[in-house]
């Protein structure tokens, strides 16, 4: 009897001590940024790089490439998953510039050079400085942004889209919430109990009344179909799902692959093109 009460002791103070990591350290395990950047003038060597401010005095790096061919006056703002940075995200600017759009390549603070570190409110922060840099600019139509988000970007897009509606909002594999997606990933954890970020994309979308398009592979390991779908259920019309079959989450067919990127440019032709 006293082995069995020392056994399950000891289970109970390795999970109090597992506990207890996840919520010191839970923001390292969320943002997975990386600084090295790639030679704007070797990857993007048509994009501007600009820097803008946001409300809590940092300046924040960030490349706008214009569109290659039949400008139709639109600007995509692309909000970056939770790792990486802009320099991962040139293929898919490239080819929305193909497309007659041009792109904002956002780096959140933290990321990408750029000081600070990343929280739920920070990123938002963040993305309300992108947003209000591209309408300050005389050469940008502020009624034409588009807000594209990946994964924890489709957070961050939904957060500013809530507080500055865009023209149209195109979310790549969203989650329910981050305590959702936590609990897919650790389901022995009261994710709900422990995160401090919460991002509630189904709570904020419901509010949200511009077209949306949300993209998911069937196969996401990372941020599952059903947890898109979710988002897509509470959001109003018009909307569009549209699920890659086979597709994890950093497969070439959801970063940048021409499904993705043909999906995108029809949804947006049909709302934002002329």
């Amino acid at each position: 009897m006293r082995r069995i009460v020392r056994v399950v002791v000891i289970v109970a103070l390795v999970f109090l001590l597992l506990v207890a990591f996840m919520w010191v350290f839970q923001r390292r395990l969320i943002y997975l940024p990386t600084q090295a950047l790639t030679d704007i003038a070797v990857v993007l060597p048509s994009a501007e790089e600009v820097t803008f401010p946001t409300e809590d005095g940092l300046t924040l790096a960030a490349w706008l490439l214009p569109a290659a061919r039949d400008p139709n006056g639109a600007t995509v703002i692309v909000f970056n998953g939770n790792a990486g940075n802009r320099s991962d995200r040139v293929p898919f600017a490239r080819a929305l510039a193909d497309h007659g759009y041009s792109v904002l390549l956002v780096d959140y603070r933290g990321y990408g050079g750029n000081p600070g570190s990343p929280t739920e409110d920070s990123l938002l922060a963040d993305g309300r400085a992108a947003v209000a840099y591209l309408v300050a600019r005389p050469d940008i139509d502020a009624d034409l942004l588009v807000y594209f988000g990946e994964s924890l970007g489709a957070a961050v897009a939904i957060g500013v889209a809530k507080q500055r509606p865009p023209a149209a909002l195109v979310l790549r594999s969203p989650f329910a919430s981050l305590p959702d997606i936590g609990a897919v990933h650790y389901p022995f954890l009261p994710t709900s109990l422990l995160m401090w970020d919460r991002f509630p994309n189904v709570e904020r979308i419901a509010g949200i009344d511009v077209p949306l398009l949300i993209v998911a592979g069937s196969a996401d390991s990372i941020v599952p179909a059903d947890q898109s779908r979710l988002v897509y259920e509470a959001a109003a019309q018009p909307k569009k799902f549209v699920m890659i079959e086979g597709a994890n989450h950093n497969d070439h067919a959801l970063t940048s692959g021409p499904r993705l990127v043909g999906e995108v440019a029809a949804f947006l032709d049909e709302f934002v093109g002329p």
